[in-house]
């Protein structure tokens, strides 16, 4: 099937669910989570034959973002009966105005219609993707990257028996077949079929999606998030949180790319970082996470290569972190407001007002204290699962959850009423 006999059918499908009742849409998702679960065995098999095809191209840390395993499986069903603990976010009344001739003007809730998501190797993204659609009330279709093409279309099979077991059409979770850049242009620019795209993935994917979209996109997920340790910092408390940031899982968009450290507290806590990021891991088995420090941080470490200025504005996605040092908490928020991306940034700090400084000041969807960037995640925030995190202001941020995937309507009831 073509991109564009699947956009005409997805849309066609999509009118059929937008007044569809709440319990019809959990039955679906209840139905669709069990499928998946159902098909484990062909979900594994898919996904085997994907990370076969990967192996060699793409880097162990992006492979582990395409494994799918049992619990991952049940974690990805999981996830789909956890958006059927949430309300139903259409038909909420937003807010009512009386008109002064006696109009009442209702702002209502309702679905966007039909959504694409253009995402890389993550098979997750599947099944999250189509469960916050349905229960929000619309659409989806799905283009992801040919890594995962596999273990997607095994997801998408599972999750289109659910929907028809719950009398639902096959059509409202559609996947693209065609991997090549010649349909996510079709996606981007398929006025009257798309009524949002949201691409998930590193920063060329998104950066094409905003800059050719001729459709509503958000841009998302490109993550260079910082901590910084501050100079009243607890030490070990700074060395557990950039430790997790950092390497609990490497190649997601809320992992820490950055580490700044104020010049009072570098000669104490960079070599205690170096210890716990490159000799004990080293020494454990595990791969080691190579710093890249400016010239004032590398004076306190053994290991550390120089960084350049590039490595302030990359996301590595891997074993790789880049190390500054700064003379006062305002240099800090002034690196960072040069070159976040707007994603999760965090302090560490036993000093109040400078967490208020920094919270107050740092202009990122998610600005933490005392705490990992790793919780930026729809799952985390109460949100079931996540379409993707926001990093710009309109018309969502952060983590997307079902309430940024509606839009609103006025229904406006009179009486003869003529201005």
């Amino acid at each position: 099937m073509t991109t564009q006999e699947i956009m005409e059918r997805t849309k066609l499908a999509s009118r059929g669910l937008c007044t569809a009742a709440t319990e019809q849409k959990n039955l679906a998702l209840r139905e669709m989570a069990d499928a998946v679960t159902a098909a484990s065995d062909k979900i594994l098999a898919a996904n085997s034959a994907d990370m076969e095809a990967a192996r060699g191209k793409i880097t162990e840390v992006m492979l582990d973002r395409l494994l799918l395993t049992p619990d991952r499986i049940e974690a990805m069903a999981n996830g789909i009966l956890k958006v059927t603990e949430l309300p139903d976010p259409t038909g909420q009344v937003l807010e009512t105005i009386t008109h002064p001739d006696g109009l009442t003007i209702n702002k209502i809730s309702v679905p966007m219609g039909v959504i694409a998501i253009i995402y890389e190797s993550r098979p997750n993204v599947t099944s999250d993707a189509a469960a916050l659609a349905i229960k929000s009330g619309s659409a989806c279709i799905l283009r992801c990257g040919k890594e995962a093409h596999a273990s997607a279309k095994a997801i998408t099979l599972a999750l289109q028996d659910g929907l028809e077991r719950a009398g639902l059409s096959r059509d409202l979770v559609m996947l693209i077949d065609d991997t090549s850049r010649d349909s996510a242009r079709e996606l981007m620019c398929g006025k009257g079929y798309i009524d949002l795209l949201i691409p998930r993935g590193g920063s060329g994917l998104i950066r094409a999606c905003v800059e050719n979209a001729t459709v509503p996109c958000i841009e998302t997920g490109t993550g260079i998030c910082h901590i910084y340790v501050d100079k009243d910092a607890d030490t070990d408390k700074a060395l557990k949180i950039v430790t997790n940031a950092k390497v609990s899982r490497p190649s997601v968009c809320n992992a820490a790319e950055v580490c700044i450290v104020h010049k009072d507290i570098a000669q104490k806590f960079l070599p205690m970082l170096e210890k716990a990021l490159t000799d004990d891991r080293k020494n454990s088995g595990l791969p080691p996470v190579e710093l890249r420090a400016d010239k004032e941080a590398q004076a306190f470490l053994k290991h550390a290569k120089a960084a350049e200025e590039k490595d302030f504005n990359t996301e590595f996605l891997d074993y790789i972190l880049a190390v500054k040092t700064v003379s006062s908490l305002e240099d800090a928020v002034c690196h960072i407001l040069s070159h976040s991306t707007g994603h999760s940034d965090a302090i560490v700090t036993q000093n109040k007002s400078a967490a208020d400084f920094f919270t107050a000041n740092t202009d990122s969807a998610a600005v933490y204290v005392n705490a990992s960037t790793r919780f930026t995640d729809g799952g985390e925030f109460g949100l079931g699962c996540e379409m993707g995190i926001s990093t710009q202001k309109l018309h969502a941020r952060g983590p997307m959850g079902l309430r940024e995937l509606t839009t609103y309507k006025y229904v406006i009831v009179g009486d003869g009423n003529i201005r």
